[in-house]
């Protein structure tokens, strides 16, 4: 009998055929690493945030894992923050508002948070640290892929691609409910900045 051997692991460059698998990694990463599809009524508002822009606006820095059939995890990013968020404002939620309408009154819930993001994505730069470290990423990993090295060679990657585009650092922001994603950050070397505000996100960032 001939066994197969399993298909290599990849990192890559994003092509347009790459967007559903990118899609359905923000979904089911989207609840603080964990599938985010039944606690949603439209799940789909998470990439509409989290990922779909990135690839929209500078596909160049978005690369994928890929197991040989398809991408099972990413990382998106831009070298600069306070651009992205205006363009983000002026050009993306457009396309959105009336699929994903704004909240009223007190949020309740991961969904109605995430599509008060959408129509406030601004309140997501924070200048101070966007001054420091101008360039923000966000990684997910399906769990097929987790623990194989892939999220640090997806770090390694996009760092070298800021490098390329002058950004002196990179930030990230995530929620303190997600353990995983902290001791990941923590393991790879980012430097977790002081608390910041309510401290409702945390922050990372990497001197490039």
């Amino acid at each position: 009998m001939t066994v197969s051997s399993p298909l290599p692991l990849t990192i890559r460059p994003y092509e347009p055929g790459d967007l559903d698998a990118l899609r359905d990694i923000c979904v089911r990463t989207g609840l603080y690493g964990q599938d985010a599809t039944p606690h949603y009524r439209d799940p789909a508002v998470l990439p509409a945030v989290f990922a779909e822009p990135y690839a929209a606006f500078d596909p160049g820095l978005v690369f994928v894992a890929d197991n040989g059939q398809r991408a099972i995890g990413y990382v998106v990013g831009t070298a600069d923050s306070a651009a992205f968020f205006a363009a983000f404002r002026e050009r993306w939620l457009p396309r959105f508002a009336e699929r994903f309408p704004e909240p009223s009154g007190p949020l309740e819930g991961p969904e109605e948070q995430v599509r008060y993001l959408l129509h406030h994505a601004e309140d997501m730069l924070d200048p101070e640290v966007a001054a420091e470290y101008p360039a923000h990423l966000h990684i997910d990993l399906l769990p097929e892929g987790q623990r194989q090295g892939l999220g640090r060679r997806l770090l390694a990657t996009l760092f070298d691609a800021l490098r390329e585009r002058g950004a002196p650092g990179v930030h990230l922001g995530m929620s303190p409910l997600n353990d995983g994603a902290r001791l990941f950050y923590e393991r790879v070397g980012m430097t977790r900045l002081p608390q910041r505000g309510d401290g409702s996100v945390i922050h990372f960032a990497q001197r490039l």
